[in-house]
């Protein structure tokens, strides 16, 4: 199901893969277009466990993530510049002191093996508890922190940690920014420019 929405889980962090869904290259793309799609991404990013039932899923909850994802989307940028806003700071831990996360349990799956089951429905409090504690946790880790990188990729402001080997890691992705840079860079050496583009394909 996430694929189907184009979903990204690949930035390092919950908060981070929030961010994702409104950013990208070459342009933005919003996609966390209903009900369904944030169903998708909460379960795909880890924020409730597989087989969580989302049934109370709405409108108003997507208009509610969105709103946390706009202003983890200010700080994280602002913190690579410098300072975030202190306004800003003050909507996030709000957001992470509303309501209790649910809780996870201990259960046993169809063949034996452990799973994590949610004790009852979430909320939607809860849930954007769990990833504005997330954020919390990563501007307050000075290493985690420090491993914030906005993609190189032209026109792309999606944010990630770089945990490679040397924090050499220039691109979101290596498929879609780092393929297109790769294209252009070949085009340049090979003198094609104003040729129609190879096709780039692009995972998420």
């Amino acid at each position: 199901m996430a694929a189907l929405y184009g979903l990204r889980f690949d930035c390092g962090r919950i908060c981070l893969d929030l961010v994702a869904t409104a950013a990208g290259a070459p342009v933005a793309v919003e996609r966390l277009t209903g009900p369904g799609s944030l169903a998708a991404w909460l379960t795909g990013a880890g924020v409730v466990p597989s087989g969580a039932a989302l049934d109370a899923v709405d409108a108003c909850w997507v208009a509610r993530f969105r709103a946390l994802r706009e202003v983890l989307g200010r700080i994280v940028r602002a913190e690579l510049r410098g300072r975030a806003a202190a306004g800003d700071l003050v909507l996030l831990n709000a957001a992470a002191g509303a309501a209790p996360p649910p809780a996870v349990q201990a259960v046993r799956g169809p063949d034996g093996a452990l799973v994590g089951a949610l004790a009852g429905p979430p909320d939607c409090a809860g849930l954007l508890a769990v990833v504005a504690r997330d954020a919390v946790a990563l501007l307050t880790d000075p290493a985690v922190r420090g491993q914030l990188r906005q993609c190189a990729g032209e026109g792309c402001g999606l944010v990630y940690l770089d945990t490679s080997r040397g924090r050499r890691r220039r691109w979101c992705s290596s498929e879609v920014c780092g393929n297109r840079a790769r294209v252009a860079r070949h085009r340049q050496r090979t003198g094609r420019a104003g040729r129609p583009d190879p096709p780039v394909r692009t995972v998420f």
